[in-house]
């Protein structure tokens, strides 16, 4: 009967320490190679620490489950410092080839590295795992920067409303003021938010999301309408109200593509499907032109607009739009929505009146 030889308990050690290893890149995609650089540094640390020399060379070897530690020592033919030096004739017990003014690799015994050493050495790995986790977060982050995202509600703070979110590998708070109105959102649920920024922090790299920036609903349209992501149409402009009411200005560079009724869709499903994640927002898509009253009166849709008069300032943007009687209130909006969100899509400060004229207006 032929036994097997029994590991050394060192040896077992190692042989876990490599399979924590594998495990952490793994789960955390962590390599290998930076964690046992990190070991390393953590080593030479405490072999500073309780040797008073930092010299230290490792031999690993994770396939034989190999990790030593070997302290380097001068060969000198007088000793001044114990820590750094050592005698020829010691040397020459470790290696038989040593000479005065080289060095010899005295192996250490783990063991010996002592408590101190152990909590040293956990320490610096902890922390290189988090510097690993922060840069990792960091490039998933900023590879998403100004793009829409779906993330997966993990928790909402009864106490503030904000919710947190699962990106990926990542974490991201949504302020409650950067959600849309009441949308009754619950845990577990996916919902898509748009990257606004991506900064450093103390506490590591932090995603400014949100679902109220103009740009959710641009990047929306451009995932849904192939013909805003080829290039054929383009999205020029946007105003939003977020939760209440969007304008679209868009412009087709195919003269045989409407580029209103492809952001519309068939029956209307394009806009439907992207209403639909906005909680109801009502959008309105309108034709951008260069010429300035072209621009405005279909900003103002769904109004019919009679007639737009610009400044004769150039340096004022300023213009007077008349409208039929029955259609002012329509222009003006609900609280005045309607024209503050022209206003901003145009760039065009923008006074409405009705076609009887105003009571008492020559």
């Amino acid at each position: 009967m032929v036994r097997k030889k029994k590991k050394e308990p060192e040896q077992q050690g190692n042989e876990e320490l490599f399979l924590a290893l594998t495990l952490l890149e793994k789960e955390k995609g962590i390599p290998v190679d930076f964690m046992l650089d990190k070991i390393k540094k953590a080593i030479a640390t405490a072999c500073k620490n309780n040797y008073g020399n930092e010299e230290v060379e490792i031999e690993v070897d994770p396939a034989k489950g190999k990790f030593e530690v070997y302290l380097q020592k001068t060969v000198c033919e007088e000793v001044e410092d114990p820590n750094r030096e050592l005698l020829l004739e010691a040397a020459r017990e470790i290696s038989p080839m040593a000479e005065v003014g080289g060095t010899v690799g005295i192996k250490l015994d783990t063991k010996q590295f002592g408590r101190v050493a152990a909590q040293t050495a956990r320490n610096i790995i902890r922390q290189g795992i988090r510097d690993s986790e922060r840069g990792q977060m960091m490039q998933e982050f900023q590879s998403k920067h100004q793009e829409l995202v779906s993330g997966l509600v993990e928790r909402i703070d009864p106490r503030t409303g904000a919710l947190s979110l699962r990106i990926g590998k990542a974490e991201a708070v949504l302020p409650k003021n950067e959600q849309i109105g009441e949308e009754g959102i619950k845990e577990g649920d996916y919902i898509k938010v748009y990257v606004v920024d991506v900064r450093e922090t103390e506490k590591g790299p932090k995603a400014i999301i949100s679902r109220t920036h103009p740009d959710l609903v641009k990047r929306m349209f451009e995932t849904e309408v192939p013909e805003i992501y080829d290039g054929t149409v383009e999205i020029k402009a946007v105003s939003r109200e977020a939760g209440s009411r969007t304008k679209l200005a868009v412009l087709s560079h195919n003269p045989d593509v409407d580029a209103v009724g492809a952001c519309i869709g068939a029956r209307g499903a394009r806009v439907n499907e992207i209403v639909e994640e906005l909680g109801g927002e009502k959008i309105d898509i309108v034709e951008y032109s260069e010429d300035p009253q072209k621009f405005i009166a279909a900003a103002l849709s769904p109004a019919t607009v009679l007639s737009v008069e610009v400044s004769e300032d150039p340096g004022v943007r300023a213009c007077k739009v008349t409208v039929p009687d029955s259609q002012l209130s329509l222009a003006i909006g609900n609280k005045g929505q309607n024209a503050r969100l022209a206003a901003k899509l145009t760039g065009w400060k923008i006074d409405i009146k009705p076609e009887s004229g105003f009571y008492g207006e020559e």
